[in-house]
């Protein structure tokens, strides 16, 4: 429309620094990701990645520069933003003594998710896992636990989805299963940021592709515009490592 506004980002990032003592882990950061965009950040170990996602999980705060997700500093607002986030890790935050539908009942009333019963039911039905929601967690699988944690991210339909090497203890079915579920899942498509080492993977889950290295953005790229072939050499031309 003539005259309209356009839509701010969803995630700003600019000048974003990171130290533990003097050893300095990300070393400016700059980013912006618009509403329903995936972006996908590679790099080698030790490159930030981990630490990126916690800032913008809040879990973690920024040394220096500037953090908004829907216009909300993580500093100041970290309670509200938490509320419009989903978080996936290597940690599932799930209680190994509880079932997983006593699990997902807890997150839903900490999140106040109106009809928590029949959103469980949704949730657990995009990763099928119905079968298992009256299983003690602490008896369950790790790839089973990771299913439970994905659910647990889902149930407030977040605006926006953190994954960080979100497919360890998934099997294939599992990681289709969550990337529909981003995508469409009855619901509007969620921006989504992901860290992965697997080039094919991200390759096909991403509309942009970063490369992280030593803390910072050395590479930025598009799906349409490249191949796995290319991406490959631009991880290697960037990182000096060898895929």
């Amino acid at each position: 429309m003539a005259g309209s506004t356009p839509q701010r980002s969803l995630v700003e990032i600019q000048g974003l620094t990171k130290s533990f003592g003097h050893q300095r882990v990300l070393r400016g950061i700059d980013l912006e990701v618009k509403r329903g965009e995936s972006v996908v950040i590679f790099g080698p170990n030790g490159a930030g990645k981990t630490t990126l996602i916690k800032v913008l999980a809040t879990i973690m705060n920024p040394s220096s520069g500037t953090v908004l997700i829907d216009g909300l500093s993580p500093r100041n607002n970290a309670e509200e933003i938490r509320r419009r986030i989903g978080v996936v890790t290597h940690q599932t935050f799930l209680y190994s003594n509880l079932t997983a539908y006593e699990n997902l009942e807890f997150y839903s009333r900490l999140y106040d998710v109106p009809g928590y019963k029949t959103r469980i039911t949704e949730v657990a039905a995009m990763v099928a896992i119905t079968s298992r929601l009256h299983d003690r967690v602490g008896t369950l699988s790790r790839g089973m636990q990771q299913r439970v944690s994905v659910a647990r991210s889902l149930l407030h339909k977040p605006d926006l989805m953190l994954l960080d090497e979100a497919e360890a203890g998934l099997d294939q079915q599992a990681m289709s299963m969550l990337w529909e579920a981003l995508r469409t899942g009855g619901e509007r498509k969620h921006t989504t940021i992901l860290t992965t080492h697997n080039l094919e993977r991200g390759l096909e889950l991403g509309d942009r592709l970063l490369i992280l290295d030593k803390g910072q953005i050395v590479y930025e790229g598009t799906r349409k515009a490249l191949d796995l072939a290319g991406l490959r050499q631009a991880y290697q031309h960037s990182t000096s490592v060898k895929v």
